[in-house]
């Protein structure tokens, strides 16, 4: 919470100065809100990168002391498939449907705190594992449903 403090306090400060400075430089062209705060100094930078590298490392330990076979979206869907298969009614009497969201969005949150769409070289949503391990587990959900 003290570094999001001092982030907004710099932020506030740095929005503040370049203000003053289109004043004195009488630049009228400017629009509230239409300009970026993206001129970050390298200092600025190698902090935002280090905080970034700590929250990274950091989340790589969230799911340390969980067993392999409840960290792999692809291996609890497979879980829930065999589920449906072998015991279809008390699948659907579970509503599993609408636990399933609930139940891997931990999973998909962890592995999207390094998503940044905005990069040049971003993977999109659809070629991530986590997003093929669903639509294949949906495509096998509406291929067990029209049998």
């Amino acid at each position: 919470i003290e570094e999001e403090d001092n982030l907004c306090e710099f932020v506030t400060k740095f929005r503040t100065c370049r203000r003053q400075l289109r004043e004195r430089s009488g630049d009228a062209d400017h629009h509230e809100g239409m300009s970026s705060d993206d001129e970050l100094t390298p200092t600025e930078l190698t902090e935002f990168q280090k905080s970034k590298d700590n929250i990274l490392e950091d989340s790589s330990k969230i799911f340390e002391d969980v067993h392999a076979d409840f960290c792999d979206i692809r291996k609890i869907l497979l879980k829930f498939q065999e589920w449906k298969e072998k015991f279809p009614d008390t699948y659907c009497d579970a509503y599993i449907s609408f636990c399933l969201p609930k139940l891997l969005n931990p999973l998909i949150r962890a592995q999207l705190l390094n998503w940044n769409p905005l990069e040049q070289n971003f993977t999109e949503l659809e070629e991530m594992p986590w997003f093929r391990a669903i639509e294949e587990f949906s495509d096998a959900k509406n291929i067990s449903n029209s049998k």
